[in-house]
C-alpha cells in the first residue's frame, strides 16, 4: 500500500504557489444535523490532529504552468468523508472554475460519505456529480487524482467521474471500502493498478512523477483549436501498387510502419487515454491520448493493424467526445483487418461499440482527419474514419470486406481472392478516384 500524503503535502507535491479560496459560510448545529452524540468532539479531536477544519481543501494553483482549481481531500479528517460542509467547499470551488474558465484537478483520498450526517451527507454526491456536470458542460477539464485510499462515493463522482483519471501507486481505489466488502473479496481487484486494468482508470504515476505528468495533462487540455490536424506523412513504401492484390499485401506487409511509428513521428510528446470506463481495455488494438504537433495539442485513436475490440472502439469513442467538448482536432489513423467477431467480442457488444465510435464521428463539431496507413477492413474500420477528410498512404487499402471473405460470400474458390480484390477497387488511387478519400498522403 501506497505511504497516505496530507492534503497539504499532495498539493504542495503538485504545485508551488497554492492559494486557498474562501471558505463558504455556516454554522452547524450542536453535533450536526442529525444531533449524532460526540460527533462536534470527533470534528474538533480531527481539527487538532491535521490542522484543516474539513475534509477538503480548496483553492487555485499553477501546475505546470497552468492555472488550475485544485480539490485535496484530508483522509486523516474523519476519513476524507463528505458531508453538508465538504459539499459547500466544492460546489464554491467547481463555481469558481467555471466563473474563471480554469480546469479542475480533484486529488481524492476519500472512504465516502460520513456516517455522522446520515443521508444528508450521501446527498453530497449528487452536489458533486452536478458540479463535475456542468464543469464538464462548460468545456473544462478535470483530470483527477485518486491517492490512498479513494473507495465510495468520491471514486464514483469526482474520481472515476473525471475526463481523465490519474492514480498513484499501490492506493487502495474501489467503490467498495475495504470494511463493506465481502469476506472473500479480492484484495487485488481494489487497487490503483487493478483500475488501470479494468478501464476505469487512465494510468499509474508514480509520486515524484505526478506534478509533470498532471502538468502535460493540463498543457494539452487546455489547448483548443479549430484548425483540422493535418495527416501525417507516409513512412512506408511510395510507390502506387499495380493491382488491388498489390495493395492488400503490401498493407498486410509485417515491414509496413504500424500506428506507433506513425505517432512517434507526428508527436514531439504525447499521453495516452487508456480503457473505456465500461471494464475493458484494447491496448494491443487501439492506441488513444493526446499530444503535441507543431506546438498545438491533436487528440489521436490509432488501430494497431489487428482486428479491434469493443474496448476499443469504446476508448476511442470517449476519446473523440472528450475531443469535441474541450475543442480539440482530432487525428485518427485506420489500421485493421475488422472488427473482433469472435463469441467473446459479440458478448461484449461489439455492434453497440462501433456503432458507438460511428455516432460520435458523425456528431464531433471538432474537425477530424484520417489517414488509412494499412488495412482498411470493412465497418470496423470505417467507423474510426472521418467522412469527407480521409487520406491514404500508398501503402494501404479500404474495402468493403477482405477480399478472401468476399470469396466466400460470393460462393467463389479461394483462389479468386485476387481478380476480387481488382474489382473493389480497394487501392488507394481507386479508393481517390472514387471519392471516397481526399487524396494520397
Amino acid at each position: 500500500m501506497t505511504e497516505r500524503g496530507s492534503a497539504r503535502a499532495t498539493l504542495a507535491l503538485v504545485t508551488d504557489d497554492f492559494a486557498e479560496l474562501p471558505r463558504p459560510s455556516g454554522e452547524f448545529r450542536p453535533d450536526g444535523p442529525l444531533g449524532w452524540q460526540g460527533y462536534d468532539a470527533a470534528r474538533a479531536r480531527a481539527a487538532g490532529r491535521t490542522g484543516e477544519e474539513e475534509s477538503v481543501v480548496c483553492g487555485t494553483g499553477h501546475v505546470g504552468g497552468v492555472r488550475a482549481v485544485l480539490t485535496a481531500f484530508e483522509f486523516g479528517f474523519l476519513g476524507g468523508s463528505l458531508g453538508e460542509r465538504t459539499g459547500d467547499r466544492l460546489e464554491a470551488a467547481y463555481t469558481y472554475a467555471r466563473e474563471h474558465r480554469l480546469p479542475v484537478v480533484p486529488l481524492v483520498a476519500t472512504g465516502g460519505s460520513r456516517m455522522q450526517e446520515g443521508m444528508l451527507a450521501l446527498t453530497q454526491l449528487q452536489r458533486a456529480a452536478r458540479q463535475s456536470e456542468l464543469t464538464r458542460r462548460a468545456g473544462l477539464a478535470q483530470i483527477a487524482v485518486v491517492r490512498d485510499p479513494t473507495t465510495g462515493g468520491g471514486w464514483a463522482t469526482l474520481g472515476a467521474g473525471a475526463d481523465v483519471t490519474l492514480a498513484l501507486p499501490g492506493a487502495q481505489v474501489g467503490f467498495a471500502g475495504s470494511r463493506v466488502r465481502p469476506p472473500d473479496a479480492d484484495p487485488a481487484a481494489y487497487t490503483a493498478e487493478a483500475q488501470v486494468a479494468a478501464g476505469s482508470a487512465d494510468a499509474v504515476v508514480a509520486p515524484g512523477e505526478l506534478r509533470d505528468t498532471l502538468a502535460l495533462w493540463l498543457r494539452l487540455l487546455t489547448s483548443p483549436s479549430a484548425d483540422p490536424a493535418p495527416p501525417p506523412r507516409p513512412l512506408g513504401a511510395t510507390g502506387l501498387p499495380d493491382t488491388g492484390w498489390d495493395a492488400v499485401r503490401r498493407a498486410r506487409s509485417p515491414r509496413r510502419p504500424r500506428a506507433g511509428a506513425y505517432l512517434d513521428a507526428y508527436f514531439t510528446r504525447r499521453v495516452a487515454l487508456s480503457g473505456d470506463r465500461c471494464g475493458g481495455t484494447d491496448p494491443g488494438g487501439m492506441l488513444c491520448g493526446f499530444g503535441e504537433h507543431e506546438g498545438r495539442t491533436v487528440a489521436y485513436a490509432a488501430q494497431t493493424g489487428t482486428a479491434t475490440r469493443p474496448a476499443g472502439y469504446r476508448t476511442a469513442a470517449r476519446l473523440i467526445r472528450l475531443a469535441d467538448r474541450l475543442g480539440i482536432p482530432v487525428l485518427t489513423l485506420v489500421d485493421t483487418p475488422g472488427a473482433a467477431n469472435d463469441g467473446e467480442a459479440e458478448r461484449q457488444g461489439v455492434g453497440p461499440a462501433v456503432a458507438d465510435l460511428f455516432g460520435a464521428v458523425a456528431a464531433a463539431g471538432t474537425p477530424v482527419t484520417t489517414l488509412v496507413i494499412g488495412e482498411g477492413g470493412s465497418g470496423g474500420a470505417l467507423a474510426l474514419a472521418a467522412p469527407g477528410n480521409t487520406w491514404a498512404t500508398p501503402d494501404s487499402y479500404f474495402s468493403v470486406i477482405a477480399p478472401e471473405l468476399a470469396a466466400a460470400i460470393l460462393k467463389r474458390p479461394p483462389g479468386e481472392a485476387p481478380a476480387i480484390a481488382g474489382q473493389l477497387r480497394i487501392r488507394p488511387q481507386d479508393l481517390a478516384e472514387l471519392g471516397v478519400i481526399r487524396g494520397l498522403s
